[in-house]
């Protein structure tokens, strides 16, 4: 899978489910309940013990089938690591150029955190595929609404932070490519009914949101 389609399939289905925490034992569980609600964009933070085994393990078991990715990339030396377990997509909190730089010369789908203009237009000059504004909840709609006005046409981006049943449908019908989910959607220990009954909303909430593009 191109990035190109990678894209174009996150765009179809915008939820970035933020599996911080995640253990080895929840993944399979987990990991089918989203892929049955809809959802086919995962990451699991680097702070996340044993991510390793879990990136490759949601590999093994869904391959092609989903976008997979890592969260919370610090460190330019992490991303080879991230793409030899099988993620595809470099997720920061942060704009590091160096991070940037280094998942585009392993040909991978760049998403730094960004929260100014400078950011912005910095993490797009360095390459990055999609400006991850955080914390969304801070900057909300009319950041997005000003910022998307000056940046070049055709920008992707994913408000994270915040985002949940109530106001992601407002977040996707402004245009942006997806949104990254995380404790609304899932936290460790969480009830398999309760996730399939949080990604059904969230999933009918973001269609909602298509609707009004």
């Amino acid at each position: 899978m191109t990035n190109d389609i990678a894209l174009r399939r996150l765009a179809k289905m915008p939820i970035i489910a933020i599996l911080r925490g995640i253990s080895v034992s929840e993944v399979d569980a987990v990991s089918d309940t989203l892929v049955q609600a809809g959802v086919t964009c995962m990451e699991v933070t680097l702070n996340t013990s044993g991510w390793q085994e879990c990136i490759s393990r949601l590999h093994r078991r869904h391959g092609s089938n989903i976008l997979l990715g890592a969260g919370t990339v610090l460190h330019p030396e992490q991303v080879a690591e991230v793409q030899k377990y099988g993620g595809r997509i470099i997720i920061s909190p942060n704009m590091n150029t160096d991070v940037i730089k280094a998942t585009k010369e392993l040909d991978l789908i760049s998403a730094p955190g960004c929260f100014t203009p400078t950011e912005c237009f910095a993490a797009l000059h360095a390459g990055a595929d999609i400006l991850k504004l955080f914390p969304a909840e801070a900057l909300g709609l009319p950041f997005i609404k000003a910022i998307s006005a000056v940046l070049p046409g055709g920008v992707r981006i994913c408000p994270t932070g915040g985002v949940g049943v109530s106001n992601i449908a407002g977040f996707v019908a402004a245009g942006v490519i997806a949104v990254g989910v995380g404790s609304s959607l899932y936290k460790k220990g969480k009830l398999i009914e309760e996730l399939h009954q949080a990604a059904n909303k969230l999933v009918a909430q973001a269609k909602v949101g298509q609707l009004q593009l």
